[in-house]
């Protein structure tokens, strides 16, 4: 069955929900295992190849899915309860193709490629842009990573950090400055295979640890000059994300850490029904201290669904998408301490998955933007208000 044939059952309403059922339940089965060996997690992405999930995004005429905000969520939603970081390099994956192919300043047939890449092969594309000196972008300055115009094309050096996805990449779109008087800066665009890459593996993470998102070295690796697909003049840059494509970011990546603490609170519900304690001679779930903690995860929960919802149906707009990742991701780590401190020692064993979804919910934190950045944002623009 070819993978498009694939992409239109997993979409059909009447087959998606139960094909994510299945997906969860399996990369449930081995996320503790990708979470102490840190390896990419091929057999994931293998399984939703074979559901034609990694060119859900991708347009219809390209053989893809064309799915909307909606839908992405729901199978971002799926992959993250099972094995997060599976799931988030799926959100790279489909926040590159959601905006790809508007994209005017890459070459069509490139587009068109990468499109059909991904729907026929599983093909995975990410961006690199943190570097070792510099740090996040999002917080200013020009990348040290440079590709000099020769004869043959461009030749790109550098260094980046947190590139995840690393080793399952197909395709990295590299975030350098050329070498010219008037420097062009963005995204050049590089294929796994070319000569002159060094993937070190120095990634190991309190939590999210099958992203493998390693250092990655470049040293004069060659590029035709058409791959500087996103480039513009450093002294008239433009924005990285448009509104839709920040919004899309600001639903995905919370979701995926919504999608653990559901994780957590399911194993905290199963757990406080199962332990009969022998002086009690009943279950803790039957104690209203126990009641309550559950009543406040639900809430929390409930919360993120709202506010999620509320995004996907166009009731929070571009401008406020960056609280919306904030809060969400917020009610998370706080429903995953809540189920952590009602259980106790259980909740903090290896052998169980509780303290692995409070490890991997923790680093919601680090993507950007981070809170300081987005509080200070909106302090700002309320603060430029004349009363």
């Amino acid at each position: 069955m070819t993978a498009a044939a694939h992409n239109t059952i997993a979409l059909h309403p009447r087959n998606l929900t139960s094909v994510l059922a299945e997906v969860t339940s399996e990369l449930a089965s081995s996320a503790a295992e990708y979470d102490r060996s840190g390896a990419f997690p091929a057999a994931n992405f293998a399984l939703l190849q074979r559901h034609g999930l990694l060119g859900l995004v991708v347009p219809t005429a390209l053989g893809g899915g064309g799915a909307d905000l909606a839908t992405a969520r729901q199978v971002i939603a799926a992959v993250a309860k099972g094995e997060p970081s599976t799931a988030l390099i799926l959100v790279m994956q489909y926040l590159q193709h959601f905006r790809l192919q508007d994209d005017s300043r890459w070459p069509l047939h490139l587009r068109q490629q990468l499109g059909r890449e991904a729907v026929e092969h599983g093909a995975l594309i990410n961006a690199f842009r943190v570097e070792p000196e510099l740090g996040t972008p999002a917080r200013g300055g020009l990348p040290a990573t440079v590709a000099r115009r020769t004869a043959e094309g461009w030749r790109l050096s550098g260094s980046k950090l947190y590139s995840t996805g690393s080793h399952g990449l197909t395709w990295y779109v590299v975030w350098a400055r050329s070498d010219d008087p008037q420097p062009l800066v963005g995204g050049f665009l590089v294929h796994k295979d070319s000569p002159g890459i060094r993937i070190v593996e120095e990634w190991d993470h309190l939590g999210m640890r099958a992203t493998c998102s390693h250092r990655v070295e470049f040293e004069d690796v060659l590029l035709p000059l058409e791959n500087a697909v996103s480039v513009s003049p450093a002294d008239a840059p433009v924005a990285e994300l448009d509104g839709q494509t920040l919004l899309w970011m600001s639903v995905l990546l919370p979701t995926l850490y919504d999608a653990v603490a559901h994780a957590a609170r399911d194993w905290l519900v199963q757990f406080l029904q199962q332990r009969v304690p022998t002086h009690l001679g009943k279950p803790l779930a039957s104690l209203p201290r126990f009641e309550d903690v559950v009543g406040r995860i639900d809430t929390l929960l409930f919360n993120n669904r709202a506010l999620l919802d509320s995004a996907v149906n166009g009731g929070i707009d571009a401008r406020h998408a960056v609280q919306l990742k904030q809060l969400v991701s917020q009610n998370a780590i706080a429903a995953v301490e809540l189920a952590v401190q009602a259980s106790g020692n259980p909740g903090l064993s290896r052998q169980n998955p509780l303290e692995r979804h409070y490890r991997n919910v923790l680093c919601s934190r680090i993507h950007t933007p981070q809170d300081d950045a987005v509080f200070g944002s909106v302090g700002r623009n309320a603060l430029s208000v004349t009363p």
